[in-house]
């Protein structure tokens, strides 16, 4: 494999946007978080780019190329589950022993939670749903069947969007905002951060459903869309404990 320029600007177009953030907080200028948006976004299509061209026109992921990749991607969604792990800590640590200025119970005092068999219930419901679909895409993929595979992929990317969609309507209807003690900041954080991942998985499988329609997979190697759905469960599995644990017992 040819070394590759996209680890070292991506890693700086992360630092200008991380940074950019921080500085249209505290100074409400949003220069270098654009800058930084954009950069980062040039060096997803053009490194995404790269991996197309390299396994589907030059041939160059062999099986040992692969075991990299699929090792990448589990070490990856580790630090993933490690960084929601950071969150589920700290919503614990919060409410199983409430301090005497959130009132001495949870939800603090003056907080009103949703109602989780309402909204927060459907979208667990979608995400279930997206689960079982982009497996069925899987299989198909195995079985060669095009068609079906397709039509499996989109309908996950669309239950993907509808669930981005609905959080959003939760947010903007929510009775307290991230500023409401340690409730708010445990809520908005854990969920929003999954949202995020909700998108950018979304994102990663209509770059997955471009290349099936331009039969870059076959039954045999698919390891993007492989990868894609590892991302996409992972996401499922996270939905699941913070419903349980921040909608339905923490409320």
């Amino acid at each position: 494999m040819d070394m590759s320029p996209w680890p070292i600007t991506g890693s700086i177009s992360a630092l200008m946007l991380t940074t950019g953030l921080v500085k249209w907080f505290h100074q409400f200028n949003m220069n270098l978080l654009i800058l930084g948006f954009l950069s980062t976004l040039m060096v997803m299509i053009q490194w995404w780019r790269d991996i197309i061209r390299e396994s589907t026109y030059q041939g160059l992921h062999t099986k040992q190329v692969m075991i990299g990749l699929q090792w990448g991607m589990i070490l990856f969604i580790t630090s993933e589950v490690l960084f929601f792990f950071s969150f589920f800590w700290a919503f614990f640590h919060s409410s199983l022993s409430p301090a005497i200025e959130l009132g001495g119970c949870w939800p603090p005092a003056g907080i009103q939670p949703f109602n989780p068999f309402q909204i927060p219930l459907l979208n667990t419901a979608i995400l279930l749903s997206s689960g079982a679909t982009i497996t069925w895409s899987h299989h198909a993929i195995i079985a060669s069947n095009l068609t079906q595979a397709l039509q499996s992929l989109s309908l996950t990317i669309f239950l993907g969007i509808y669930f981005s969609a609905l959080q959003g309507l939760e947010y903007f209807e929510a009775p307290f905002s991230i500023a409401d003690s340690v409730y708010g900041s445990t809520f908005f954080v854990a969920t929003g951060f999954h949202g995020l991942h909700v998108i950018i998985g979304s994102s990663f499988l209509l770059v997955c459903l471009y290349r099936m329609y331009m039969c870059h997979f076959s039954s045999t190697h698919h390891l993007g869309f492989e990868a894609a759905a590892w991302y996409w469960h992972f996401v499922d599995v996270v939905w699941l404990f913070l419903y349980i644990s921040i909608y339905w017992w923490g409320s």
